[in-house]
């Protein structure tokens, strides 16, 4: 049985939290495609056994014109099964026109306010014909790639990836509290540092460094996420915005505190190694896109305490 997976998702993040369904299918049916639209996805799970193939596809998937060469595409594939992890007639139309026998999708009228944690499992539950469907896997990565970064630290020292970068402004800490957390954290333990921001925020990063007072870190910028990744999972903990950085994290076993401030809650629900942060007088529930609440409400002395808390 070819079982296909189809992500309509560009974050690299969104996939990842998708992660532990693909895995789920994979071990009842074998390897599995993804087709996505993030183009990082293939290079981020280069290493993992379970996936067969990622489809990158930059195109045909915007307007419903584009129903019929999506469908050739698809077609190719040779999909028996094929399961869509968003609500879309245009996909669905798409699937039926090449072929593809079982097409698995979300219901289409429920696209508000769509919980992508809960919706997910749901249907990976009723393809599978199982309760309680893990939300949790874990991320692949080789040993000698691990060992290649352990050998360029020092393994005594507490490794923390530092998650300054995020989608857009409104979800950013900001540079100046993770200048003062670094030097806060290098006042009392010894302490090693992942500085991790986009190629696009190299800013952020010239800004954080800038008024470090010492140099125990490793810049993470100009590395592309194939590189990248190994870094993550040699940390000990993140400690940042939400990004696709605590995605990896958290899923390879990791403790990853994430600071709340314009995301859904649902984006993290998924992992027991998230621990969530939010501004002082506000409800997780509520926090959403558009919150844009006020990055100073979570102080900097917070932060410390839990980041002493789970690594003690």
């Amino acid at each position: 049985m070819k079982t296909g997976i189809y992500l309509s998702y560009v974050g690299l993040g969104a996939n990842l939290l998708h992660l532990s369904y693909c895995h789920q299918i994979a071990k009842k049916n074998g390897p599995v495609t993804i087709i996505t639209l993030c183009k990082n996805l293939e290079a981020a799970l280069a290493d993992d056994p379970l996936i067969e193939k990622v489809f990158y596809i930059d195109q045909y998937h915007k307007k419903l014109i584009d129903v019929f060469s999506l469908a050739k595409i698809l077609k190719s594939f040779n999909f028996r099964d094929l399961l869509i992890f968003y609500p879309s007639i245009r996909l669905y139309l798409s699937s039926k026109l090449a072929g593809i026998k079982n097409v698995w999708i979300y219901d289409f009228f429920k696209k508000k306010n769509l919980h992508l944690v809960k919706t997910a499992k749901k249907l990976t539950e009723d393809y599978l014909q199982i309760n309680n469907c893990p939300t949790e896997t874990n991320f692949f990565i080789t040993k000698e790639k691990l060992d290649k970064i352990y050998n360029e630290c020092d393994k005594s020292k507490f490794k923390i990836v530092i998650g300054a970068g995020s989608s857009g402004p409104t979800t950013r800490w900001g540079s100046k509290n993770f200048s003062e957390l670094i030097n806060k954290l290098n006042e009392s333990d010894d302490y090693f540092f992942f500085l991790l921001c986009g190629p696009n925020e190299k800013e952020i990063e010239s800004e954080i460094i800038l008024n470090l007072n010492k140099k125990n870190y490793i810049t993470l910028s100009n590395k592309n996420i194939k590189s990248l990744i190994p870094y993550l999972c040699a940390s000990d903990m993140y400690v940042g915005n939400d990004s696709f950085g605590s995605h990896i994290t958290s899923q390879y076993g990791k403790k990853s505190i994430v600071i709340l401030l314009d995301s859904p809650k649902a984006y993290t629900d998924y992992s027991q190694n998230y621990h969530r942060m939010v501004p002082s007088g506000y409800d997780i529930e509520k926090i959403s896109h558009g919150t844009n609440a006020d990055p100073n409400l979570i102080t900097v002395e917070e932060v410390i305490k839990t980041i002493k808390q789970f690594k003690n």
